[in-house]
């Protein structure tokens, strides 16, 4: 299989070692998937849970078996961390709180965890270590056309609204609204990286996700998740449809977002760690522009598409609207619109998504539904039948 792998530039794929910090959560999980299934690196799996990357773990029998290590620990306070990443030749961090009904209620633990806690750009730096960075697209904020009169022409230009790496400005609201720590801490870790490199010669890549769905991602509150808890908004959706609830719209669902299949951006991930002539030293939006809805008309289409695959009716009132106070408390605020420019990808690593918005929530619904539909009608028959 390596002898035969070949990276953008025609020349061989050797075998590396990858220190994946954040391994056992959303994005770890599907990108680990890729890395044990179609290539020969190794992978040192560092996480608290190991759930969702179990399957990849157990049977000693799989192919894999050897190449992929779960080290238990929390990266804030375990010693372990930096030899971890001296064993590796490159680090993935994906570490984060990254909830945005956390940024709220727990600013402190965002900035933190999200910021203050870099240990892993220190090591690397340090050891002259490559780092693949997580960040987020939420560090642009809020686009110049959200500031625009609603009746200006300029509202229509993609140069007020489409988000570019190396242009577009990073536009956040005042420092009472809390929502904004996260975007915040993100964009100081992604400045200090960059001085880094700049200073120290830190080989890095920094990836903005925008918007990744596919299975696997958040949990559904209680069941693998916390029952008073709050999940990005396509885990916000399903727990509702898998429950027969309508789906809440915070502030009408007007804000306008572009989705992008997991198993799409890994494609992307797999080619920035496998051409780091071509990766080191950029900053890549990794979203689908192509998938481009509001929450609300999100909202309809998952009504549409978990109708078909679980064959079950939808509500008659199948939306309703809250507010974002009553929703995620004081304090938030949010971003009008969130489409990727794909210019910096496309040259540097050919990366295009290719799954439409439908066929994404199909393969994701169908998950949900599998996983999740009689573990919730179990624990909703509870208090009647006691």
């Amino acid at each position: 299989m390596a002898a035969s792998r070949m990276d953008l530039d025609g020349r061989p794929i050797k075998p590396i070692t990858i220190c994946m910090i954040g391994a056992g959560g959303f994005i770890g999980s599907h990108l680990c998937e890729k890395l044990m299934s179609e290539t020969p690196h190794k992978v040192l799996a560092l996480d608290v849970y190991n759930d969702k990357i179990k399957h990849l773990l157990e049977p000693d029998s799989l192919p894999w078996a050897g190449r992929i290590q779960f080290h238990r620990l929390n990266i804030k306070h375990d010693s372990r961390l930096e030899g971890l990443i001296k064993m590796a030749d490159l680090t993935i961090n994906l570490a984060a709180i990254c909830t945005p009904a956390d940024y709220n209620t727990r600013p402190l633990d965002t900035i933190y965890s999200n910021f203050i806690d870099a240990l892993p750009v220190k090591y690397c730096s340090e050891n002259n270590k490559r780092l693949i960075h997580f960040s987020t697209c939420e560090v642009y904020g809020k686009t110049i056309q959200s500031f625009l009169p609603k009746d200006s022409p300029l509202r229509q230009d993609p140069a007020y609204y489409v988000l570019k790496e190396d242009v577009s400005p990073c536009i956040f609201g005042s420092i009472e609204k809390q929502r904004w720590s996260y975007a915040c801490a993100k964009q100081l870790i992604e400045r200090l990286i960059y001085a880094e490199g700049a200073e120290n010669g830190l080989e890095f890549t920094i990836v903005r996700p925008f918007n990744w769905i596919g299975p696997r991602m958040d949990f559904i509150p209680g069941i693998d998740g916390p029952s008073e808890g709050v999940p990005r908004v396509l885990a916000c959706f399903s727990n509702n449809l898998l429950r027969r609830e309508p789906l809440k719209l915070v502030d009408g669902g007007q804000s306008q977002r572009t989705f992008v299949y997991i198993k799409d951006a890994i494609e992307a991930v797999l080619l920035m760690i496998e051409n780091p002539g071509r990766a080191n030293g950029h900053i890549f939006n990794v979203g689908n522009p192509n998938n481009e809805v509001t929450v609300r008309q999100l909202a309809e289409m998952m009504t549409k598409v978990y109708t078909k695959v679980s064959g079950e009716s939808a509500l008659e009132t199948p939306t309703i609207d809250v507010s974002s106070k009553e929703f995620y408390g004081e304090g938030y605020d949010d971003s009008d619109k969130r489409i990727p420019d794909m210019t910096i990808i496309n040259k540097q690593l050919g990366w295009n998504p290719k799954t439409s918005l439908w066929d994404l929530l199909e393969s994701t619904l169908t998950y949900q539904h599998r996983t999740y539909a009689e573990a919730i009608k179990k624990s909703m028959a509870k208090p009647t039948s006691s």
